[in-house]
């Protein structure tokens, strides 16, 4: 017969250890709904921007065509193509083979879905025009993306950047957006999939207050459903970095946007600029840049709002082109042209593989011969790890909580940081689901987003209940 044991004695009865513990669950809920990690559905590679006065219906198989014929024109073979971008093959795996890996995947998506998000622009890529030619190219713009609904000519994402909400500009800003969004639902009857209002250079809550409010109003007078109008912020000001009191700007920036902040974009030369950084030395790399974007991944960690990086505005263009009718290029010119398309290539290429590295998994493209250096980054940034990667996530799913696979020791934040890594992999299309097999989960699982929630769903029925093993 066992002796029984008295309980231990205790000074914090249960009913005090709940009282003393009530504000924590109080504000834990908060914290919890503010931060649900995230969100499941696929975010885009890129953004693609255009000015809205030349956007057609098929502007996006447009742009592939052009991308196509630059790749054919300056890097006709794998082998070329990896010389031009110097990609550098995983240890251990032939250089000529995961190069054509690369160069095909690369093709093929240039065929199949050459753009993934595109932004119809009426700032930068626009300009400022009579208010009569606005008017006409918004209403253009909606006819055009309706036309695209129909046809199914429109990429998985688009959207449309208005002018700031400026004292100066709101106005031509609201209007605008009003005309565009009143014409497309009219004639479409409802909105595109993955459609977002993107709102430039933001310095105060009180310009994302107004846009909610106008996209509100634009809701109910067209009969949308509540909350469909989303929007995206430019991250393009110190103040919307720091604010005046010195704190981190981005969350009363979406706390004012009442629900509807779905992104925050970095925009590298407009935020250097007001820097004061020289134009020589704008890049996306400058340590101006991964400050802010650093601060951006503190300040929105963990909360729905995906990121994007800025662009490369080092652009892959020929210096030299033959006139109609006149003499064909000289044999150095067109090695001037290719050098230099291959040197515009090599820049947005590294860019892209260190926006990654950084944890920002979209960017920006300005030029349709970025497409394909857009992919074979990112293509090139999920397969070069992935043998590694898969045998680390199957010990891990199999065997136990924590593993140790050669010199690694994997537990619940690095599983959680690989099931990201095969997540994101294969949903934009640098993975196959058969090499995600190799993960040892189903896509199902990857999908779930939560490397806890697999784990739980695969113990026995007596782990779940809590019962003996």
């Amino acid at each position: 017969m066992k002796e029984k044991i008295a309980p231990a004695p205790l000074s914090l009865a249960p009913a005090t250890a709940r009282r003393i513990l009530a504000p924590v669950r109080r504000a834990g809920a908060t914290f919890a709904r503010a931060h649900p990690g995230e969100p499941g559905a696929r975010q885009p590679v890129h953004t693609v921007y255009g000015g809205a006065h030349l956007f057609r219906f098929d502007s996006a198989s447009k742009l592939g065509g052009l991308a196509r014929r630059a790749l054919e024109e300056h890097a006709p073979s794998a082998g070329a193509f990896a010389e031009a971008i110097a990609l550098q093959p995983p240890e251990g795996k032939p250089s000529g083979e995961f190069a054509g890996t690369i160069y095909s995947r690369v093709r093929a998506k240039l065929e199949r879905e050459p753009v993934e998000d595109f932004r119809i622009d009426f700032e930068d890529g626009y300009g400022y025009r009579p208010d009569t030619e606005e008017d006409g190219h918004a209403l253009g713009a909606a006819r055009e993306v309706a036309r695209g609904m129909r046809e199914r000519t429109l990429p998985p994402f688009i959207g449309v950047r208005v002018k700031p909400l400026s004292p100066e500009r709101g106005e031509r800003a609201l209007r605008t957006l009003d005309l565009f969004v009143t014409a497309l639902v009219r004639e479409a009857k409802r909105l595109p999939d993955g459609f977002v209002v993107t709102l430039p250079k933001v310095t105060m809550p009180e310009q994302c207050a107004a846009l909610a409010r106008a996209l509100a109003a634009l809701e109910a007078r067209s009969r949308l459903p509540r909350g469909s109008l989303r929007l995206e912020l430019m991250v393009e000001t110190p103040q919307a970095i720091l604010n005046g009191r010195g704190l981190a700007g981005l969350p009363d920036l979406v706390a004012a946007s009442g629900g509807r902040c779905v992104a925050a974009h970095f925009g590298t030369y407009d935020y250097t600029a007001a820097c004061g950084i020289t134009a020589p030395h704008q890049t996306m790399t400058h340590p101006a840049c991964e400050f802010a974007k650093q601060v951006m991944k503190v300040a929105l960690a963990g909360t729905p709002v995906t990121l994007s990086d800025g662009a490369t505005n080092v652009l892959p263009v020929r210096p030299h082109r033959a006139a109609h009718g006149g003499p064909r290029l000289t044999r150095q010119q067109e090695q001037e042209n290719r050098a230099a398309v291959r040197r515009a290539w090599r820049l947005h290429f590294e860019d892209v593989r260190s926006s990654l590295r950084s944890g920002y998994y979209q960017g920006w493209d300005l030029h349709p011969a970025q497409l394909p250096t857009r992919y074979a980054a990112v293509y090139s940034f999920f397969l070069e790890g992935l043998e590694a990667a898969a045998a680390r996530l199957r010990a891990l799913v199999e065997a136990a909580p924590t593993t140790l696979v050669g010199d690694v020791f994997d537990d619940a934040a690095s599983g959680q940081g690989l099931l990201n890594y095969f997540r994101r992999g294969v949903a934009c299309g640098a993975i196959t689901p058969e090499e995600a097999h190799a993960s040892g989960l189903t896509l199902e699982e990857l999908r779930t987003r939560s490397l806890s929630a697999i784990l739980r769903a695969r113990r026995p029925p007596a782990h779940r209940s809590g019962g003996p093993p």
